[in-house]
């Protein structure tokens, strides 16, 4: 019912900034609870930052807490994560996600639809 479409990933120095975009369809996207999470080669998919349907509530992994800012545009059906002064562990795929409700969940069985995916490689 509802399609995640990332962009925005690419090769970056350590220090640098790029900014991560979700486009959605299929549903109303106002009634969602969005989400990015990442997952490095050989490591679990783990919690990066999530956002209220509304916009007014926040919440982030501490490793990206001071780095990374999650936003969503509801006029847009978008969602961004603006990353500055990346890191080499940073480097993953991220992907975003939505589930209907509230509640700002962290944990990857929460979501129920997710996009394909975007690379993130951070060099050192």
């Amino acid at each position: 019912q509802v399609q995640l479409v990332e962009s925005g990933g690419g090769l970056v120095q350590a220090g640098g900034s790029l900014r991560l975009s979700c486009a959605a369809s299929g549903g109303t996207f106002s009634t969602y609870t969005m989400a990015w999470f990442r997952q490095a080669p050989g490591k679990e998919r783990e919690f990066v930052a999530a956002i209220s349907y509304s916009g007014a509530y926040t919440n982030y992994a501490d490793s990206v807490k001071g780095r990374f800012t999650v936003s969503r545009d509801n006029a847009k059906n978008t969602v961004y994560l603006q990353m500055n002064s990346l890191k080499p562990e940073d480097t993953a795929v991220y992907y975003c996600a939505a589930r209907r409700g509230s509640a700002l969940k962290t944990m990857d069985r929460d979501f129920d639809y997710w996009g394909q995916g975007t690379q993130v490689t951070v060099s050192s």
